[in-house]
């Protein structure tokens, strides 16, 4: 066991698909999973391992933003030995073509965030997805006729009282949407050389205004779990 997971040694998969809702992989379990079990509920923090079409495994929540995600990223590592690592989340348009309960596949990162800095001597980390999990998704994509976007968006550490200046420089460089984890995410992966990959619905624009409801994004964006385990599966 880790500090933030009452797992045992074997009970995760080898791959892991990650909400930040606990709620989310809760529904997920019990509604793609068979034989899904309650793995882990530090802090309830769920995370659950079953079978989807015969292949072994798991979901479990991240929580909100870079440390949390950092957190049960790296215990999934280094001490579960968890191979691959797909976030299933959602994120707020900023891009004019990227709409609401749009699916985007984050093919870059950019952050705000000083940690992939701490860990890449100051610099800034090419906060990127393993390309054959990315080449392995588009082809799902088209495969189950899902329009899907695939390119860049911003991880934030500010979810209020963002630099004023922030979402013109987003709009300028073309990032489809923002979110608070994925960057985090993506380097972890190369450090400890596993594979990620983020899958994103849109829930609300930046720009427009426009919302889902609390309850749709806990339990809905059926398309991109679709899509996820197609394409971990």
């Amino acid at each position: 066991m880790t500090p933030h997971i009452n797992a045992q040694q074997d009970d995760f998969a080898d791959i892991v698909f990650m909400p930040g809702d606990p709620l989310r992989a809760k529904h997920i379990a019990e509604n793609y999973l068979t034989d899904a079990k309650l793995v882990t509920d530090v802090r309830n923090m769920f995370g659950y391992t079953g079978y989807f079409e015969g292949k072994k495994v798991s979901v479990m929540g991240h929580g909100m933003g870079v440390p949390s995600v950092s957190i049960y990223v790296h215990e999934l590592i280094t001490h579960y030995n968890v191979k691959t690592i797909i976030r299933v989340g959602s994120a707020g348009g900023i891009a004019e073509d990227a709409k609401v309960r749009d699916i985007i596949v984050a093919t870059g990162a950019g952050t705000a965030s000083a940690t992939n800095r701490a860990k890449f001597a100051g610099y800034d980390c090419p906060a990127t997805p393993d390309f054959n999990l990315a080449l392995r998704c588009h082809e799902k994509a088209n495969e189950l006729g899902l329009d899907v976007k695939f390119g860049n968006i911003f991880t934030n550490d500010l979810f209020y009282g963002c630099d004023k200046n922030l979402v013109p420089a987003l709009l300028k460089m073309n990032i489809l949407a923002v979110e608070m984890e994925t960057a985090a995410l993506y380097t972890l992966a190369m450090e400890h050389k596993i594979k990620a990959l983020s899958i994103l619905t849109i829930s609300d624009h930046v720009i427009t205004g426009e919302e889902t409801s609390s309850e749709e994004r806990q339990n809905g964006f059926n398309d991109m779990m679709k899509l996820a385990l197609a394409t971990g599966c």
